[in-house]
């Protein structure tokens, strides 16, 4: 059930970008509204979950996991918060950027191993995320019709790389979760505060940018609450 969520957050993101490709705003305020879910999940789900495990060094791992996505940035140029440059028209994606999205999708689904609740929460961040980068990613491929079936070859990559974490989680140590829960909660804190604190051009204030960072927090606060009722 949990990888069909997984693969079906890539796919709906993908399909939208196909048909809704040109909305440039749509993905950018569909991005915002991730990262306000995205840091709230980290700070009320995520993070508590990691300190409370008994590590003393686990804040280092959060760093790692900043570093990696810091990293990763080098490979992807910034993909994940919406940064793609259209000025290269041959519609090829660079190598670079698959595997920096593979890898990056890859550990977000590695602590996913042990989950056996369907909305938890780390997994509703995922999914939130999945979508706006699905949505560039699509509407990006199917830009050029030549390369349809490079461009399903790469979607089925990018929606395959969290279950396939998940899956390869099974076999790792459980003491190993923490760790990587951190590594993750790094990656997405990264992330998420990049596209909540990009400046805008001129520093004025951007209300619709803030209404959606409360909509986002909002959203996630719910699923929070809800989450502690039951």
């Amino acid at each position: 059930m949990i990888l069909t969520l997984l693969i079906l957050s890539v796919l709906v993101g993908v399909v939208l970008g196909k048909f809704f490709g040109s909305k440039q705003k749509l993905a950018k305020y569909l991005l915002i509204l991730s990262a306000g879910f995205l840091i709230t999940i980290c700070l009320n789900e995520v993070f508590p979950q990691v300190y409370h495990s008994e590590n003393h060094n686990i804040g280092a791992w959060v760093i790692g996991g900043v570093i990696l996505q810091m990293l990763l940035e080098n490979f992807t140029k910034g993909f994940e918060h919406g940064h793609f440059h259209h000025h290269n028209n041959d519609a090829v994606l660079p190598a670079g950027l698959i595997v920096g999205l593979f890898i990056h999708a890859f550990i977000e689904g590695i602590p996913l191993a042990g989950e056996t609740e369907v909305f938890s929460p780390y997994l509703q961040g995922i999914i939130f995320h999945n979508l706006p980068i699905s949505f560039v990613l699509g509407a990006f491929l199917f830009r050029n019709k030549k390369l349809s079936a490079y461009s399903w070859l790469i979607i089925i990559l990018f929606a395959g790389a969290s279950p396939l974490g998940l899956l390869l989680g099974k076999y790792f140590n459980p003491d190993w979760q923490p760790y990587f829960l951190a590594i993750v909660g790094g990656i997405f804190l990264h992330i998420s505060s990049v596209i909540i604190f990009e400046s805008n051009k001129n520093h004025n204030t951007d209300w619709t940018k803030i209404a959606l960072v409360i909509l986002g927090v909002l959203l996630a606060m719910t699923g929070h609450l809800f989450h502690h009722h039951h």
